[in-house]
């Protein structure tokens, strides 16, 4: 008996790290956040993140760092790149734009691309761009996967509108038309809020698709528009908004989505930028 016990608590105790960092809530941030500290150099950003115990990053680079050099200050202060943007809409459908964009990927270290925008006239997002963006995206997440790459799509809102009477919406058309082995995508909940969608909803209506959050909280009593835009000045501090953060975090996890990008666009983002963090790391207690 006295042998199993030790045996027992052996196991114990050589799992029970992995069930640590199974549960532990990893804390990401798009790099644009950082924006109003870029001028005091990288190495000054990086190690504030560190400081806040964010650990992953989303962006395409250290600015005036090469890459290399970028990718190796972000793991020396242990962090890693997660995602990167892959440019624009464009550069997805053009062969030599694509390798650079895998090229840009891999030494960043980075799993995922991300596309943030399909262009389109104003604000008469159509069924036509639907349809471009749904056969670029199917064409560039397969090239990306057969290179290691996976692909995610960041909707901003004009995606919900409806494509035909009774035949839903644009966004549930691109849900239905693209490939799951080869177009994810990435949930910015604010973006999703503002057209008046409900992000806990969706995550769970699409539960494989979704791969990864930007959060980022919406000033209460702010109207929702269908437009893909808003006023950066209703970015609030994650909790204090109309997204319902705590419950979007909390489902995301059920479903095992493992990268979570603080994103804030406002003025007062460096600052709020500790809030967010503060906030996140109350949902673990």
């Amino acid at each position: 008996m006295k042998k199993l016990i030790i045996k027992c608590l052996f196991i114990i105790t050589l799992t029970f790290p992995a069930v640590l960092e199974m549960y532990a809530q990893a804390i990401g941030i798009q790099m644009g956040s950082m924006r109003k500290m870029m001028p005091e150099g990288m190495p000054a950003v990086i190690a504030k993140l560190k400081e806040l115990g964010i650990t992953e990053i989303e962006g395409g680079g250290g600015r005036s760092m090469d890459r290399a050099a970028f990718r190796k200050l972000v793991e020396d202060n242990g962090l890693k790149i997660i995602a990167t943007g892959g440019g624009s809409f464009e550069n997805l459908q053009n062969k030599d734009s694509i390798q650079k964009i895998i090229s840009n990927a891999k030494a960043l270290g980075a799993q995922y691309v991300i596309c943030y925008w399909i262009p389109h006239d104003g604000d008469n997002f159509t069924y036509a761009n639907m349809q471009k963006a749904v056969e670029v995206f199917n064409s560039a997440g397969k090239t990306l996967k057969e290179n290691g790459l996976s692909f995610c799509y960041h909707p901003h809102g004009y995606e919900f509108r409806e494509y035909a009477e009774g035949k839903g919406t644009l966004f549930e058309y691109m849900m239905d038309k693209t490939n799951p082995e080869y177009v994810n995508f990435q949930m910015d909940v604010f973006w999703i809020k503002n057209p008046g969608q409900d992000p806990v909803a969706l995550l769970k209506k699409y539960p494989t698709r979704w791969k990864m959050l930007h959060l980022k909280d919406r000033r209460i009593g702010t109207p929702n528009n269908p437009n893909g835009r808003q006023d950066v000045e209703t970015n609030v501090v994650l909790g204090t908004g109309d997204v319902g953060i705590a419950e979007v975090v909390k489902t995301a996890k059920q479903l095992g989505i493992k990268h979570y990008f603080i994103e804030d666009e406002s003025s007062r983002a460096l600052e709020q930028v500790p809030q967010h963090v503060a906030f996140l790391k109350s949902l673990d207690k």
